[in-house]
């Protein structure tokens, strides 16, 4: 059966078997099309921005300007040259490439926030492997000029407590204008960004200067928001900003006990959401938790570290979402928020990425597809009813 099978493959004509081979190359450049970029536009095209309340004063016309269109995403982690393998750099590189890429482009987003954990190496990278990271985030993450780019420092970024040095917090400033205490405002909406990993409380050379500076802007913020009829001479000389309550960026949550009240498919796995968080490591200490909250008294906080999705309340009232990472190097299912926000409200949506498990499995799917269809073509591949009649006849002959 072998060797006539072989006799018919030489006999094929030589157009045959270029138009065959043809049409195996479109199949395989159909496939590799497909889950390497119409998957990312396929599955993005389905996400919305959520509507928002814009106020009983705000008519149609102006409510569509007022609200500023916000993509939230955390922990892209891109590897560095000591742990990253060139395979994985490729592959998951690629995806947050053209995640963002698509994200941009059908959803075009008034501004985007990256909440820590840029690179995965910066706590102990050299000035020339830093350069490297930097550009190919830069190549990654490049944006229009309508659109703005927010970067927030994370603790691979610029190291753990204990690692951090006031030489690795200015690279990151300098390459990403970060500054802790910083107040961005956009359309009367006040964003307050903090370096959550110099909320340690101990008075390092980076932690002071850096909560000076947020109790510095919680004090301008704080008399913005007080009526015009009061009456307050610590707040006299104080720059006026939009009265709108703030949204704090971090990179660490603040405190919580663990994942366990956590609910969602993207949230911690079973075995892990009741594993108690350390402070200072996995979320902020109850102290730097309070004082944030009491500095600030914020409508909402961003945060991520975790890799996983989580909701919760802070003194009843305060929600604080915790973004998961947006690699499929921490999580099969990545994803990211979109965020409708107006000065006096805000409505959230996420949006999920292609699943790695289910793009591995189309690309498991078409080699076995393709195998079938060579194994068919040259007649090399058993009919069933053929294989059926030969155990026939050789039981009768028995």
């Amino acid at each position: 059966m072998l060797s006539s099978s072989l006799t018919t493959v030489k006999s094929l004509p030589l157009k045959k078997r270029l138009c065959f081979l043809l049409k195996l190359v479109c199949f395989v450049s159909s496939v590799l099309i497909f889950c390497e970029f119409l998957i990312y536009y396929v599955v993005i095209f389905q996400c919305r921005w959520p509507e928002v309340k814009g106020g009983a004063h705000m008519g149609k016309k102006e409510t569509s300007t007022s609200v500023l269109k916000t993509i939230i995403l955390a922990d892209t982690h891109l590897l560095g040259e000591i742990k990253g393998h060139w395979l994985d750099k490729l592959r998951r590189e690629w995806q947050m490439e053209r995640s963002f890429q698509t994200a941009l482009w059908l959803l075009q987003p008034d501004i985007v926030f990256i909440l820590g954990d840029a690179f995965d190496e910066g706590k102990w990278s050299s000035p020339q492997a830093w350069a490297d990271d930097v550009r190919r985030f830069r190549k990654m993450f490049k944006h229009p000029v309508s659109t703005e780019l927010v970067v927030i420092v994370g603790n691979h970024d610029i190291g753990f407590h204990y690692e951090m040095t006031t030489y690795k917090v200015k690279r990151f400033e300098k390459v990403f204008n970060f500054t802790s205490g910083k107040l961005i405002t956009r359309k009367g909406i006040n964003f307050v960004i903090v370096n959550s990993v110099a909320m340690e409380g101990d008075g390092c050379a980076v932690c002071r200067p850096s909560e000076a500076k947020l109790v510095a802007l919680s004090h301008k913020l704080n008399c913005s928001q007080q009526k015009p009829n009061h009456s307050d001479k610590r707040c006299s000389d104080v720059e006026k900003l939009p009265a709108s309550e703030p949204i704090l960026l971090q990179h660490y949550p603040l405190y919580r006990k663990s994942d366990a009240e956590c609910s969602g498919e993207d949230s911690a796995p079973p075995e892990e959401k009741n594993i108690p968080f350390k402070e200072k490591y996995d979320v902020l200490s109850q102290e730097a938790s309070r004082k944030l909250i009491w500095w600030f008294h914020p409508r909402l906080i961003l945060s991520g570290h975790t890799h996983s999705a989580c909701e919760v309340l802070h003194a009843g009232k305060i929600p604080e979402i915790s973004v998961p990472s947006f690699s499929w190097r921490n999580r099969n299912n990545p994803s990211f928020i979109m965020g409708s926000i107006t000065p006096t409200d805000f409505s959230l949506q996420k949006c999920f990425l292609p699943y790695e498990s289910r793009v591995f499995a189309i690309y498991c799917a078409a080699g076995a597809l393709l195998v079938v269809l060579i194994l068919a073509h040259f007649q090399l591949l058993t009919p069933p009813f053929y294989f059926a009649q030969r155990l026939i006849s050789k039981h009768k002959a028995v």
